[in-house]
């Protein structure tokens, strides 16, 4: 996995910037975590911090669903975080594991481990891609997302979280724990293309209470990012 991490960050090293990072968009920071799996609470300590304490961090939990089998079945698990997650095992060469933090889709290492998470933050800050801004506004039930004119292509992934949720596992390896888990996935789907030209799209609000954008380039590469209310990044 520490190979897997160095590389990563080499690859990020080795990106020219489309638009300056002093856009100030989010580092988009995945966990895949499960409540069944008995190493993954130390991981979701540190992603709740990073939710309260970090406003350059966009923080999200994906739970999987393969631990689901082994005596706890997690009430947040998505099929849809599996599938993603395995998409990044498949490119990064190590298959799926929890907890693994993913740092905008371009490094990853273990979860818990915070002496490779925050300099792989850190990298990104600094060499990370910004390739369009991004903003999402509600009115009512309807969703309006802006992307910019930029630079390349990118899906356009629309995801719905909550902001936090305790559970009392009563089964499995965290059977007799209570977990305090934030920025939960409820949701994650494909809202749209873009292609270098300015965009804009209408979308029914997700499952979930708050909403991220994310512009995904075809590589897996995070390149542009904002949350629900947290104007153009």
């Amino acid at each position: 996995m520490f190979s897997r991490l160095a590389l990563s960050l080499g690859l990020i090293a080795s990106l020219s910037p489309v638009a300056s990072f002093a856009a100030e968009r989010p580092v988009v920071v995945e966990l895949f975590t499960s409540q069944g799996c008995s190493s993954c609470p130390p991981a979701n300590a540190y992603l709740n911090e990073m939710v309260k304490q970090r406003r350059d961090v966009l923080a999200l939990a994906f739970h999987v669903t393969y631990w689901d089998r082994l005596g706890w079945k997690d009430p947040f698990s998505l099929v849809a975080a599996t599938d993603r997650q395995a998409v990044y095992g498949r490119r990064f060469g190590d298959g799926s594991y929890t907890p693994e933090i993913v740092v905008d889709g371009s490094a990853s290492a273990v979860g818990s481990d915070r002496g490779e998470v925050g300099p792989a933050i850190e990298n990104a800050k600094r060499n990370g891609q910004t390739a369009a801004a991004v903003n999402v506004s509600k009115s009512g039930e309807q969703l309006s997302i802006e992307v910019g004119a930029g630079a390349g292509n990118a899906r356009v992934l629309l995801i719905g979280f909550d902001h936090e949720h305790t559970t009392a596992i009563g089964r499995g390896e965290n059977g007799g724990r209570t977990l305090t888990e934030a920025n939960v996935v409820r949701s994650i789907r494909i809202a749209g293309q873009w292609s270098g030209t300015a965009l804009h799209l209408n979308e029914r609000f997700p499952e979930g209470q708050d909403v991220a954008v994310v512009l995904e380039a075809p590589d897996g590469r995070i390149i542009g990012a904002s949350r629900l209310g947290a104007g153009s990044t």
